[in-house]
């Protein structure tokens, strides 16, 4: 089954790649014309950039031993040092080779990184937002994403359950675009003249290929061609639609309009509640989860928009607040591999809160320190003039 499970893990490595790209098609949509490239181009970058950082120093932070008390991993791993193209890293596989399970880690940390492209948008210098996302992915990804799958992370020791990065990657990505739009400030005429989403199409497109790659993100994280990955796979399709119906009969009941947006909205919803629960959970609780998390994200996301926190893209009521809920939601409803409170296991939910409350705290601390430092050093916003005139010209030279 060696090859088979390797076959399986470069398979959902290739999808959870194409989530970046659906995820500039999702929040390229919903920007204004004079700023679609930019989006694109910020995830773009975000796979190179990430790529090389994780190539010299990130993976080696993130999954080496621990050296410091859990907090985060040693230098083993430095520029790919020690990672074997023909034996497993046995403490996260037997089976996989050890540098297959370096490339599938890889493909998290770049949709990580590019989730939190959501504060920057319509109004960040290009050159700051890859500087962010450098020192970003190395002081705040690698940490927490130790803490919860690294050899020796205090939270992996504690007992946490985090099928495929429900704190790791959503909790963490929601809270530090959160904290950085709390520095950088609103757009320039945030909200009234922000105007609607460009391309709704592009948003649906988006939606599918984020569907599609959350098959291999969840899927793949059981790490072999099981029945556990099938499962993942099955609960990811069943949350998914769950939240995509409540969210659009929620809208559909409060304006009168079966919104394709909002569609799309519940769909990624559904896909951010179960991804801690994926191979935990049974069929029935998924879609429990799912129904669950479109009215709490739904929620959450009228709420920051009545709000001045122009966190422009919602990655914190969808991925934070999603995330946070499927982490709970694990400890409640695990009863395969794991288990939580309707197996017997009322700890779980308490573990899984100190899961969700350091995830949160970190992230969103530090985020917003280095936020603000860049702010006070090299400088994050455009000028007034190039915001106008969109960032697609002044950043990039180029246009729709």
């Amino acid at each position: 089954m060696v090859e088979a499970d390797t076959g399986f893990l470069l398979i959902c490595s290739m999808l959870v790649f194409i989530m970046t790209p659906g995820l500039a098609l999702f929040y390229g949509g919903l920007l204004r014309k004079k700023n679609v490239i930019s989006m694109f181009a910020m995830c773009f970058v975000t796979i190179a950039v990430v790529g090389l950082v994780w190539f010299l120093l990130g993976y080696s932070l993130a999954f080496s031993p621990s050296i410091w008390n859990g907090f985060i991993g040693g230098f083993n791993f430095i520029a790919m040092s020690n990672v074997s193209f023909a034996n497993p890293y046995i403490i996260y596989s037997a089976d996989i080779q050890h540098i297959v399970y370096m490339i599938f880690q890889l493909m998290f940390a770049v949709i990580t990184a590019a989730i939190i492209a959501s504060p920057f948008v319509e109004r960040v210098k290009f050159s700051s937002f890859i500087v962010f996302i450098v020192i970003w992915l190395l002081i705040v990804y690698a940490p927490i994403a130790h803490w919860v799958w690294g050899d020796g992370g205090w939270l992996k020791g504690l007992g946490a359950l985090d099928f495929a990065g429900g704190t790791v990657v959503h909790v963490n990505a929601g809270f530090s675009a959160l904290a950085i739009a709390l520095v950088i400030k609103q757009r320039r005429g945030y909200p009234k003249d922000i105007g609607e989403p460009s391309n709704i199409p592009y948003v649906l497109l988006g939606t599918g290929l984020l569907w599609l790659g959350w098959f291999g993100f969840n899927g793949g994280s059981a790490l072999q061609a099981n029945g556990i990955a099938a499962l993942a796979i099955v609960n990811t399709m069943f949350s998914a639609c769950a939240a995509g119906v409540v969210w659009l009969i929620l809208f559909w009941i409060r304006t009168g309009k079966a919104s394709t947006l909002a569609l799309a909205t519940g769909i990624l919803a559904g896909l951010v509640g179960v991804t801690p629960a994926a191979g935990f959970v049974e069929p029935w609780a998924a879609v429990v989860i799912g129904m669950c998390v479109s009215a709490i994200c739904f929620l959450a996301l009228n709420l920051r928009a009545k709000s001045r926190v122009d966190e422009s893209l919602d990655a914190w009521s969808v991925h934070g607040v999603g995330g946070m809920w499927g982490a709970l939601a694990t400890g409640i409803f695990a009863v395969v591999g794991a288990t939580g409170v309707i197996a017997g296991n009322p700890g779980q939910i308490w573990i899984q809160l100190i899961d969700i409350l350091a995830t949160m705290g970190y992230a969103f601390g530090v985020s917003f320190a280095l936020a603000w430092i860049l702010k006070k050093t090299i400088g994050l916003r455009v000028t007034p003039d190039e915001e106008y005139i969109g960032l697609d010209i002044t950043q990039h030279g180029e246009k729709l």
